[in-house]
């Protein structure tokens, strides 16, 4: 999967095919060593090495590591939507949701599954992840901004699929459970490293009903 960052949160964006997987080899660089050296240690100079890209060509797309953190958020929150579009694609062609209702004809309840189920895979599986996520671990920032990030996200992606307004009471709904569901996965991989499933369980119970609540 080669999305790349918004041209916003790069210096110059890349226009070849050649400069747009020089970007992707930098991304994801800079995504091993994250798990490797962690932030503090992350460097430009390294990652073009591990990269196998010249100094230049970092400082081409950004000017500091944190800008390159920046970007591979960004960069996760659009394999995120691609993963959560691709899989309630899947859900039209029907089978049974977690929750027991026949995904033919979707409902919230099959959204907030591939919402939640995507989210946890990408956290066990995605390079970088652990630390950058959609913007919320990159040490200096504030932690509140990702987690509207992605409720407008969810928002716009979803609304359609719900049959419902984008209005300002879905993004407030939908920002609560985004809210909640960054906690206590956070919380579920700080118990274990691969996510503690009784705790990602109760949270999978919290957010049905409150979402049954307001959407039902």
């Amino acid at each position: 999967m080669k999305t790349v960052p918004h041209p916003a949160t790069l210096r110059r964006a890349p226009v070849q095919r050649r400069s747009a997987e020089r970007l992707t080899r930098i991304l994801d660089a800079c995504a091993d060593l994250l798990d490797e050296v962690g932030y503090d240690e992350l460097s430009t100079r390294a990652v073009a090495q591990r990269a196998g890209v010249p100094i230049g060509s970092v400082y081409r797309f950004f000017g500091n590591k944190r800008q390159m953190a920046d970007a591979l958020a960004q960069r996760n929150l659009e394999r995120y939507t691609a993963r959560v579009t691709e899989r309630l694609e899947g859900a039209t062609g029907g089978g049974t949701s977690r929750s027991g209702e026949a995904e033919s004809g979707g409902g919230w309840r099959v959204a907030m599954d591939a919402v939640l189920d995507e989210y946890i895979a990408m956290k066990r599986t995605a390079p970088g992840f652990s630390l950058v996520d959609f913007g919320n671990q990159i040490p200096v920032g504030t932690r509140g901004e990702p987690n509207h990030r992605v409720a407008d996200r969810l928002t716009d992606l979803l609304s359609g699929y719900l049959d419902r307004e984008p209005d300002e009471d879905l993004r407030r709904t939908f920002l609560v459970s985004v809210e909640t569901a960054d906690t206590l996965v956070h919380l579920a991989f700080r118990v274990a490293p691969e996510g503690d499933e009784r705790i990602l369980e109760e949270a999978r119970v919290l957010l049905r009903a409150y979402l049954a609540r307001v959407l039902d």
